[in-house]
């Protein structure tokens, strides 16, 4: 997918931001700059840093997203991958990049929405009643899926991917908008490199080495 320095998805709210600051201005122009705060907040939120991975290692998996790892653990996933894995929780608050990127290098096999509840993605439950977007990314080596969650604030997710697409680790698959989650589902024969309370970044942040 072609950079931009923001993302195609927060032209909208720019257009209305910037008509809603003029006829602030009109009124009054000390109210425009209630509008041009607003405005700093859209070109923040919708920023689209460049990300170039810093590992050149076909088996690292890297984080599918900004934000804090909330929760690691061995798991049944039965809608993709179909056995055991590891799932990494990441919380994603309204200051980190929202867009979400591939963890590694495949082809798009699996893309399933299922609509769900808003409730705030810092709630455990969230990621089981949530609005969610599955993505299921294979190669000759592994199978990983990333699911996008909403939240109570972002309750649009948006999926740049399609099935039978091939794309490459870090690889820009979707984004959510506002405060929300994402999962990233792991072989168990992963070693991994983060825990708990971790940062990470999307496209940067190396999260474990599938072990042949």
């Amino acid at each position: 997918m072609k950079h931009h320095a923001l993302i195609k998805e927060g032209l909208p709210t720019l257009g209305i931001l910037l008509i809603l600051t003029g006829v602030l201005y009109e009124i009054q122009p000390w109210l425009s700059l209630i509008g041009i705060g607003l405005i700093l907040f859209v070109l923040y939120f919708f920023r689209d840093p460049k990300r170039e991975s810093p590992i050149n290692d076909e088996l690292a998996i890297m984080a599918p997203a900004d934000g804090v790892i909330t929760d690691i653990r061995e798991i049944e996933e039965t809608s993709f991958m179909k056995q055991r894995a590891i799932c990494i929780s990441i919380f994603m608050s309204p200051l980190d990049v929202h867009i979400n990127r591939s963890p590694i290098s495949g082809e798009v096999k699996f893309i399933e929405y299922k609509k769900g509840k808003f409730i705030p993605a810092t709630r455990p439950e969230s990621h089981v009643v949530n609005e969610k977007n599955f993505i299921g990314i294979e190669n000759e080596k592994m199978k990983v899926l990333v699911v996008q969650i909403a939240g109570i604030m972002a309750r649009r997710i948006v999926n740049w991917s399609k099935l039978g697409q091939k794309i490459k680790k870090g690889d820009k698959i979707g984004m959510i908008k506002f405060s929300s989650g994402t999962q990233l589902y792991l072989p168990v024969k992963t070693e991994l490199v983060v825990e708990k309370g971790d940062k990470v970044y999307s496209g940067k942040t190396m999260i474990g080495r599938y072990l042949e």
